[in-house]
């Protein structure tokens, strides 16, 4: 990569890491929403819709495009440093909203108490739960992108990008189920339909973002002039 371009280089990679919190944090705070989807309508084969979901989902998959995008230009060891602090931002906005509900509303409050605990307080339960599992499947999907990376030699972006994403989406969405059952934020009867619909529902996104993964790679190889496998170093290691 050209020197002169390493400042837009530092910029872009702000910008992705600010888009990977905000859409991690965001999830966090909104999944208590749950809806119906079904890619098919009124025609489809299915006695009831085939997804079951989370709008927290929505924001998500878009990290792991992130980080797939940050592993091939920059690689492995900034993607890991955007998952961390991820988590350290997770934190923060739960610090935030616990100190948000620990004050009285006021009688005029367009937002009572009563409410703002109904929509935020197992915000606490769901934020560790989402956490534990989502650090976990981030550090498998960059361990797993990398393998791939280095035995195909950089090539076959789709295999590295579809097979980590995969793996991580499963271990994340049976993970985080799986807690929100234990401390009863959900039933358990739910379980094993929110771990596959939600899985699937991922799975079905990291299909659809190939394309965009190709196009944001190939856009910036060309711009900042990298060779394939090539990464750009943000910082200088000794």
């Amino acid at each position: 990569m050209e020197y002169s371009k390493r400042p837009q280089a530092f910029y872009f990679f702000l910008i992705l890491a600010g888009l990977f919190i905000t859409s991690l944090v965001v999830s966090n705070l909104i999944f208590q929403k749950f809806f119906y989807w079904s890619p098919f309508g009124e025609v489809s084969l299915f006695s009831t819709p085939l997804f079951e979901l989370s709008v927290g989902i929505l924001p998500y998959p878009l990290t792991f495009l992130i980080t797939d995008l940050i592993s091939e230009i920059y690689g492995k060891r900034m993607a890991n440093k955007v998952v961390i602090v991820g988590i350290i931002a997770s934190v923060f906005s739960l610090l935030i909203v616990y100190t948000a509900s620990s004050v009285s509303a006021t009688d005029w409050s367009p937002v009572s108490d009563e409410l703002f605990s109904t929509v935020f307080g197992n915000t606490i339960v769901a934020v560790f739960s989402s956490m534990m599992a989502y650090l976990l499947a981030q550090f498998v999907d960059i361990q797993i992108y990398h393998f791939w990376k280095r035995l195909t030699k950089g090539r076959h972006l789709w295999l590295r990008n579809n097979f980590s994403t995969f793996s991580s989406q499963l271990i994340d969405t049976t993970s985080v189920v799986l807690l929100l059952c234990f401390f009863g934020e959900i039933g358990w009867e739910r379980f094993t339909g929110l771990v596959l619909s939600g899985f699937l529902f991922k799975a079905l996104i990291a299909l659809l973002d190939t394309p965009i993964l190709y196009l944001m790679v190939y856009g910036c190889r060309r711009y900042f002039r990298l060779e394939v496998n090539e990464e750009i170093e943000l910082f200088e290691t000794n």
